[in-house]
């Protein structure tokens, strides 16, 4: 009994009727979320009655990644004259608030799905995409066990979201565990390696790696005090300070060897900035101070 309820709920989610009234909210506005199909017909169309079936088991199959909104003609005949829908059944798929695709009469469940697989290729469900940037939220707050069990949740449904992948091996680093975030990093096709995501993942490995053969955060800040000029000591405490989840402090630290010393080894303070920046993020706070500080160094 409980199997069917949630069944139910589920399916309700996915597939719903609409009406003229009702019609702006359930197609063109959810459209902008994820591609909705709407189904024209009506009850003494034998087609429709063959079709409806197939395209509910289908758009079910799709995991979440579209919707599907049936309207009757006969008691809503108001869109589809707007329309110029002239025979049923008359399927139209809508993405971003306008009409990108459809079909006409009741197509062999094959057919169906190339139509659905065609529309759907390469895109995250809106389920998914909650879960994405609640775990990313997570990551960023400090939470990583939460944040990978939220990308394991992602997973679950589709086993190569670039960005699930990508957040799943941060999550690895933020716990110590780099073999294990090399090993998911190794999962990511080539191809997908210049997203923005992975190159993140990749800098944080990086970083990581790079902070394993520093010495403590004391002794290296002992050694900038004792010298403010000694850049090695103070590029090292930055990398370490970083690593430590102190991100403001590891900034200032490289943003003060730039201002002193742009050319110092050959640039490398801010070349370490730029991969601090991959690591962090384009939306983090101190990405985006980080941009800016340096910025104003390199042109004034």
């Amino acid at each position: 009994m409980l199997q069917n309820t949630a069944a139910g709920a589920a399916a309700d989610t996915t597939i719903k009727e609409a009406t003229t009234q009702s019609f702006i909210k359930d197609v063109i506005e959810e459209s902008r979320r994820q591609p909705v199909l709407v189904d024209f017909w009506a009850p003494w169309c034998g087609p429709c009655k063959q079709l409806t079936p197939v395209l509910e088991k289908v758009v079910r199959s799709a995991k979440g990644k579209l919707k599907l909104v049936k309207m009757n003609i006969d008691e809503h005949p108001s869109i589809p004259g707007q329309m110029g829908i002239q025979s049923i059944p008359a399927v139209i798929a809508f993405v971003n608030g306008q009409p990108a695709d459809g079909f006409l009469g009741a197509l062999p469940e094959s057919q169906v799905v190339a139509f659905i697989e065609r529309l759907t290729k390469g895109r995250v469900s809106a389920e998914d995409k909650d879960l994405l940037k609640a775990a990313d939220t997570a990551l960023s707050e400090g939470d990583p066990a939460g944040a990978a069990e939220l990308y394991a949740r992602v997973l679950a449904d589709e086993p190569t979201n670039v960005q699930a992948l990508a957040g799943l091996a941060r999550c690895y680093v933020a716990s110590g565990a780099l073999d294990q975030a090399k090993q998911t990093l190794a999962m990511i096709p080539e191809s997908k390696h210049g997203d923005t995501a992975v190159a993140a993942a990749r800098a944080a490995v990086d970083l990581a790696e790079q902070a394993t053969s520093l010495g403590p955060i004391n002794e290296l800040e002992q050694k900038v005090a004792a010298n403010p000029l000694d850049h090695q000591s103070r590029f090292d405490l930055a990398l370490a300070l970083n690593a430590g989840g102190r991100r403001k402090d590891a900034l200032d630290h490289l943003i003060e060897i730039t201002r002193r010393d742009r050319k110092w080894n050959d640039d490398g303070a801010r070349k370490q900035l730029v991969q601090l920046f991959d690591a962090w993020g384009p939306n983090d706070e101190t990405t985006i101070e980080g941009r800016k500080r340096l910025s104003s160094i390199l042109f004034a």
